[in-house]
């Protein structure tokens, strides 16, 4: 049996330090690099809750010249960093350390970039180019996540909308990976139910999605896996019954999660954006109602692929003999795993249909068009037009 007590370490793709209590290395660490005037960047929420106020208490026991930075939006902007940058600047501050879910460390990560790149911040935008812009180096950046959702925390990039239309950019460069990672599992103990239902359902997203993703990665597709199947061992009781070893068990899923997205993600996250640029809808709930069709999208072409995803989820369906591309017991698989899909929405507590999440007929037409124009879907498995992002909405709603 694993023992979640003891800290270990890890450097994959970056220094992690995970267990519980890893986030109480923080001010030797930060003391042992000689940094003294650390700017935490969360979000509004985080920032009441106690453990933050620890963090920020036990940085101060130590002489630490404390800032905090949290006004930022559930889906962030491109004001939300310029507000950040201003504040790193503004009170001489030689690092960052970005504590909380996707939304506090897209920003923080944003405004690690913007701390010495004085470009306009989406000239930085990766699907043009803007990569090699990002010449300079960065503060001494560090992430502590509280939720098991994005593993931002492992990330090489930022994705922030433009204020007024909403679309989402991707703000990316190895610079921008943090430098040390503490995985406290803690952390997640005081988070409410949906919240770690969604954000779980998020991580399961990323994992399903870099499985199937076009392209050979064998090294994404092993991690996708194992994170497949920790995901489903450990979810509902994170959600229901949560104690230190699920909430462990979903943290690393997580974080394996963002690493497999390496290798791409797909119909599911550009379904998912547009509802959560036009709607503001929660970016994990989002993935959570789409992906059942998702996956039933992608069966088509990828029956082996569901098969050993179905083994991962502990599926009757995973124990059928091998099956070719076109063999119908592949197909089957695939229709068991959108099934326990749907099973575990309803056993979080998550709607099945996007007409319970405010979404209405009219909506549609725009959110296709949103779709296609995502990031996401060139990696998918199988091409997704116009006609096809209308449909899932429909087969959705």
């Amino acid at each position: 049996m694993t023992e979640f007590n003891s800290i270990r370490q890890y450097n994959f793709p970056t220094l992690i330090r995970f267990g519980a209590g890893a986030v109480k290395e923080l001010p030797d660490h930060l003391a042992s690099r000689g940094l003294s005037r650390p700017l935490l960047v969360t979000d509004p929420m985080v920032a009441q809750l106690g453990f933050f106020q620890t963090i920020k208490a036990s940085l101060a026991a130590r002489g630490f010249s404390v800032g905090t930075f949290s006004d930022i939006h559930k889906n962030p902007v491109k004001s939300d960093v310029e507000k950040g940058g201003e504040a790193y600047a503004a009170n001489d501050r030689d690092s960052i350390i970005g504590i909380g879910g996707g939304a506090a460390m897209d920003v923080a990560r944003a405004i690690a970039l913007r701390a010495h790149h004085r470009r306009d911040l989406f000239d930085y935008d990766d699907l043009i180019g803007g990569d090699k812009y990002v010449t300079e180096e960065v503060p001494y950046f560090v992430t502590v996540p509280t939720t098991s959702g994005t593993g931002s925390e492992v990330g090489r990039s930022a994705i922030i909308s433009e204020d007024d239309t909403h679309r989402k950019r991707i703000l990316f460069s190895p610079r921008l990976l943090a430098r040390i990672v503490f995985a406290d599992p803690e952390l997640t103990m005081e988070l409410p139910a949906f919240v770690t239902a969604a954000t779980g359902m998020d991580a399961l997203t990323h994992n399903l999605e870099a499985y199937l993703a076009r392209g050979f990665h064998p090294l994404c597709e092993g991690i996708a896996l194992e994170g497949i199947s920790l995901i489903n061992r450990s979810l509902a009781d994170a959600v229901h019954r949560p104690d230190l070893a699920s909430r462990s068990r979903m943290m690393i899923a997580s974080l394996m999660g963002a690493v497999a997205f390496q290798k791409g993600l797909g119909v599911v996250h550009s379904l998912a954006h547009p509802l959560s640029s036009l709607l503001d809808t929660h970016h994990g709930l989002a993935n959570a109602v789409n992906l059942p069709y998702g996956m039933r999208f992608n069966i088509p072409g990828s029956e082996d692929k569901f098969r050993k995803i179905a083994q991962a989820l502990e599926l009757e369906a995973g124990n059928i003999r091998p099956v070719t591309r076109n063999d119908a017991s592949g197909v089957e698989a695939g229709e068991a795993v959108v099934d326990r899909l749907l099973e575990l929405n309803r056993e979080l507590g998550l709607p099945l249909r996007l007409r319970d999440i405010g979404v209405k007929p009219e909506h549609v037409p725009t959110l296709a068009d949103l779709a296609l124009a995502d990031f996401c879907h060139p990696a998918n498995p199988r091409p997704v037009n116009l006609a096809d992002f209308s449909a899932l909405y429909h087969e959705a709603y």
